[in-house]
């Protein structure tokens, strides 16, 4: 038997394919998303009215139960469906978002 052939029968054997994936998502911590005082929601406000198109921004927001924080040049602001994407890769809902950096 040569090397490689024998070296595969000692590979770990994963009876239960995905198993160890969702152990490991269950593993993941989620948050509750809190609920914002209403001056914090007018600084919000007051923030999101200065960003335009192609300005740099760090952006905190909440999704599928995690807090999460990018950077990035705004490539399109949508106020119709309530979105402001950044580097045309991530679409964040603005009622998600809790804290930008201009």
């Amino acid at each position: 038997m040569n090397k490689v052939a024998r070296a595969k029968q000692f590979l770990p054997f994963d009876a239960l394919k995905g198993f160890q994936e969702a152990l490991r998502e269950k593993e993941i911590e989620y948050e509750e998303k809190r609920e914002l005082s209403e001056e914090v929601l007018i600084e919000l406000n007051n923030k999101f009215n200065q960003i335009e198109k192609e300005s740099y921004v760090e952006i905190k927001y909440y999704k599928n139960g995690r807090y999460n924080k990018i950077k990035g040049i705004v490539t399109k602001i949508d106020y119709i469906k309530k979105r402001i994407q950044i580097n045309k890769n991530y679409n964040i809902n603005i009622c998600d978002i809790i804290s930008i950096l201009i």
